[in-house]
């Protein structure tokens, strides 16, 4: 009968949460992303308030939660999808209801007497057990100039009130995509300001497949290394190598979520395994010449997952990532951890066949000093795609490529992303946006 329930707790849906998973939590649709582990004692604050993490245990990716007071303090209460869809349709209906847009907001005065509900007011209405929503259609109600504003100020100021007293929490599922994107808003330095489409064009030029194995020089994190992973859904390997002696981080693959079985697909090999033409040589000869693009390795391996967590958030949130995604009951044996060094037998199969692909992340380092070591470890009409920063070393690397023969197909790619508002008469590109280096793909052939 034991043995029985250790199957069923060893069984997890990756659909649905689990105590010890990695989660993304978004806070007011955006306003704040945080990383956190799952637990019976963990908390999330929100403003002035701790809310346990407990009702989250369970529940699908995707699920909106909301803050509500309760006897014991603001707790996070699950929305359910028909609630939602009624909202909707209040709202679309109370949109039709009005009759013109004849209105604006020049005879408002902001004076700070519009509304009549005060502070002391709202506290004894969260006393009484008020709900967030309540309390904004109470504010609402005593609003004097509430009626006399435009749709779009009326819907903003509702906004602005529900974030301050009903936010919500909405539970997302940590991959790729949704990782880089908190990663590139919160601390886009220790990914080298790597964006997303910039990580689905790398994965795309290098043809990444099931079966396949890739080398990556990951200095993002480990971001490389888990988008890897995952793309592959443990079939074949993702071989993490560096330079030296010391390893470079891979704290964010931690936060995948990643099974056992993806977890054996992710070792560890220095480049002088391999027995290339630089054995023994220092990482300072890969360094660029150029100081302003020389940041130490000890930067990127810092703990990451230490401040996974905002800020802001409750201390006990930070460094609570797992470390290894070993199911529970399963007490036989050691479970594999993603990053263990490779066996000789594999590494001898990859000196025999080469690999598959060829994923360089390394904007620390010069990368024509890097490609020209690492590029007969590549089987020849394999595709390689490398990322940096800025555009002047990759046209160096380009260069060098063509002198030398040693690559078709060779292509500098700049890609850009701009974010657009896409609202009923207001849409219209955002007036900022990001921009990186670029990424330089091609495919190797034989010189000879």
């Amino acid at each position: 009968m034991a043995e029985n329930n250790v199957q069923s707790n060893s069984v997890k849906d990756p659909r649905i949460t689990w105590g010890g998973c990695s989660v993304l939590l978004d806070v007011n649709n955006g306003d704040r992303l945080v990383f956190s582990c799952l637990s019976a004692g963990a908390t999330l604050k929100i403003g002035n308030k701790n809310c346990s993490l407990r009702p989250l245990i369970g529940c699908p990716f995707g699920s909106l939660f909301q803050i509500d007071n309760g006897e014991e303090g603001p707790y996070l209460s699950r929305v359910l999808p028909s609630t939602e869809a009624d909202d909707n349709n209040k709202q679309e209906n109370g949109d039709c209801q009005v009759p013109d847009e004849s209105r604006d907001n020049r005879e408002i005065i902001d004076n700070n007497k519009a509304q009549s509900l005060t502070g002391d007011d709202i506290d004894e209405l969260q006393r009484q057990g008020a709900k967030g929503d309540e309390i904004v259609e109470a504010l609402i109600a005593n609003s004097a100039t509430f009626e006399k504003k435009t749709l779009f100020s009326q819907e903003k100021y509702r906004l602005k009130k529900q974030k301050k007293y009903a936010p919500t929490v909405l539970l997302r599922r940590p991959i790729a995509c949704s990782i880089c994107e908190a990663y590139f808003k919160k601390y886009p330095d220790r990914i080298r300001f790597l964006r997303v489409d910039a990580l689905s064009l790398l994965l795309s030029m290098a043809n990444d497949s099931a079966n396949s194995d890739v080398l990556v020089v990951d200095m993002v994190g480990g971001l490389l290394t888990g988008s890897v992973a995952e793309r592959l859904g443990g079939t074949g390997y993702v071989c993490n190598t560096y330079l030296g002696d010391t390893p470079y981080s891979m704290d964010i693959v931690r936060i995948f979520n990643f099974s056992d079985e993806i977890c054996k697909r992710i070792v560890r090999c220095p480049l002088s395994d391999f027995s290339l033409t630089q054995n023994g040589t220092s990482e300072q000869n890969y360094e660029q010449a150029d100081p302003c693009n020389m940041e130490l390795n000890e930067e990127i391996s810092s703990a990451v997952s230490a401040e996974e967590t905002s800020p802001s958030s409750h201390q006990e949130d930070s460094g609570l990532l797992p470390e290894s995604t070993v199911s529970p009951g399963s007490k036989i044996g050691k479970a594999p951890k993603a990053g263990e060094q490779a066996s000789q037998e594999v590494i001898k199969t990859w000196k025999e066949n080469g690999f598959s692909s060829v994923i360089l992340a390394a904007s620390d380092l010069d990368p024509w000093n890097l490609v020209k070591d690492i590029l007969p470890l590549l089987s020849y009409s394999a595709p390689f795609a490398i990322y940096h920063q800025y555009l002047q070393p990759l046209a160096t690397c380009m260069h060098s490529l063509q002198v030398g023969k040693l690559a078709i197909g060779l292509q500098i790619s700049e890609p850009w992303l701009r974010e657009y508002q896409v609202l009923p008469s207001r849409s219209h590109p955002c007036m900022q946006m990001n921009a990186f280096g670029g990424i330089l793909s091609g495919i190797k052939i034989c010189s000879s």
